[in-house]
């Protein structure tokens, strides 16, 4: 099966730390390290780790744009990038070392034209050949039309193309007025989804499950943090809660969660499986400073305590 991530609005992540974040002083940062960011971007990575092939699209404009293609080679991710007027965005996180507290920047994305738009679909149209699974992954700028992955969504579900989502707001209303595949809501996301401010557990599960019975959705995956995930599909629901480990950053959690899924839905596991893998990426990178992502072996550790 053909692999693809789109990231449309990625980002040049910086992380730093500083011994004390105090207001109006010159802080003196260390420490301080790069990494291709975004949705898709780091879904790649981690899949690429994972020893799964995959094709990591997305756009770059400006130096920072250079920088991100950059670092993805020296990883030896698979690259496909879509050269765009706008500049890539930077954002910034900086560790109180004093605290332990991290403070998350980030910065708004550029404008897409038309043209650009019409060559990302182009490119992802004529990558994805079935049988194929895209992923469709991270924020829509403002300026973005919001249903910028919706109209991907139809098209590539007209090829019989398997479409995995995860975003949040309009963008994600948009896509679900066309079956796809996975979803990766978290808690609050799945009840805006349901039109709540928030829902009980109970109700977590009846809409979830009204998502797969209706045929919108395959699998929901909802993340619930500390407590873990559900993942909701034809065959029931299924359970997984983590380990207790030090949390040293949550960035690229939650992408790493749908590469651990789509590893294992690749690899024909159970839904019980899925869900476990999910957590084990997304745990794993939590037990990495800054922007790294989850590594073989926090993963592999991870792993023997949700046997």
């Amino acid at each position: 099966m053909t692999i693809i991530t789109l990231t449309v609005n990625p980002a040049l992540d910086k992380s730093a730390k500083v011994d004390q974040v105090i207001p109006d002083q010159k802080l003196s940062c260390y420490d301080i390290q790069y990494q291709a960011g975004g949705g898709g971007i780091n879904i790649s990575r981690v899949l690429h780790t994972l020893g799964v092939k995959n094709t990591c699209i997305y756009t770059a404009g400006g130096d920072t744009g250079f920088q991100l293609t950059k670092l993805l080679k020296e990883e030896q991710v698979d690259t496909l990038p879509i050269k765009v007027q706008g500049v890539t965005r930077e954002n910034l996180s900086v560790v109180d070392t004093h605290t332990q507290l991290q403070y998350r920047f980030g910065m708004p994305g550029q404008t897409l034209t038309e043209k650009e738009i019409e060559t990302i679909t182009e490119t992802v149209l004529a990558k994805a050949q079935e049988p194929a699974l895209v992923i469709l992954s991270g924020s829509l700028s403002d300026s973005m039309p919001q249903d910028l992955y919706a109209r991907l969504v139809k098209l590539l579900t007209d090829r019989h193309i398997k479409v995995v989502i995860d975003t949040s707001g309009k963008a994600l209303t948009e896509t679900l007025k066309e079956p796809v595949f996975l979803i990766k809501p978290n808690r609050k996301e799945l009840a805006q989804l349901a039109g709540n401010t928030e829902l009980n557990k109970m109700q977590q599960e009846e809409f979830a499950m009204d998502l797969v019975q209706s045929k919108q959705v395959q699998y929901v995956a909802v993340s619930q943090g500390g407590e873990g995930a559900f993942l909701a599909c034809p065959l029931g629901i299924f359970y997984c809660k983590p380990p207790e480990i030090t949390v040293k950053s949550t960035i690229g959690a939650g992408d790493s969660m749908v590469a651990g899924m789509v590893y294992a839905i690749q690899k024909g596991m159970t839904p019980q499986d899925i869900i476990k893998w999910g957590v084990a990426c997304g745990v794993a990178t939590t037990m990495t400073e800054g922007t790294n992502l989850a590594t073989q072996d926090h993963i592999n550790k991870v792993l023997t305590f949700l046997k």
